[in-house]
């Protein structure tokens, strides 16, 4: 994985920074905490101005965010309650608590997707309640932007800082982001085991 993400940042530039970065939210294993710090070396080297690179990396989070953004609409909060009627434990959700999802994203979608952006694990997906819970296409695109902006800086500029030592960013995020995906791992199936005595009670 590594060479690759090597082999197209070196051939493409600011460009392949975008391109990876799409990928990165669409399939969520190739790793931001890689590809941006080493983006900022290579920017450091002088291989790319780092303010272009920073903007390649925004936008191509964006991009992603919003294909999520658009599966979330088609998905839709009906469609979504259906599937919930009938297979509520899976989903871990039952149609009530889906309406009480939904009432607390129209309340707080913008900061949910603002900070959402920035947690690794949970980037990707935050998108789809916000479609789901029909969040304006123009919040929803300025909470990503402002979220992926953020997240995107934080890692160029500490690669660009570090130099040739820039991997340690990823040794330094890569240990948060298990144990995020693992609580979560954790939290699903403590839902799942007690979700007809949670439905009951």
């Amino acid at each position: 994985m590594f060479s690759v993400i090597t082999s197209i940042l070196s051939t493409l530039g600011a460009f392949g920074v975008f391109l990876l970065m799409l990928a990165e939210n669409v399939f969520p294993p190739i790793p931001s905490e890689v590809i941006l710090p080493l983006a900022g070396y290579t920017a450091a080297q002088g291989r790319g101005a780092l303010w272009i690179v920073i903007v390649a990396g925004t936008l191509g989070s964006a991009v992603g965010a919003l294909l999520w953004y658009y599966i979330g609409r088609w998905i839709g909060i009906d469609r979504l309650k259906r599937f919930a009627s009938r297979h509520g434990r899976w989903l871990t959700l039952t149609p009530q608590e889906i309406d009480h999802v939904d009432r607390w994203f129209d309340r707080y979608g913008r900061w949910a997707m603002l900070l959402g952006r920035m947690v690794p694990g949970v980037r990707t997906l935050i998108s789809v309640p916000a479609g789901v819970s029909g969040m304006p296409l123009t919040p929803f695109l300025i909470s990503t932007l402002a979220g992926s902006a953020l997240w995107t800086t934080v890692l160029t500029l500490a690669g660009y800082e570090l130099g040739e030592r820039y991997n340690q960013v990823a040794s330094i995020i890569e240990p948060a982001s298990n144990m995020v995906i693992g609580a979560a791992i954790l939290w699903y199936i403590w839902r799942v085991a007690t979700f007809g005595r949670t439905k009951g009670r």
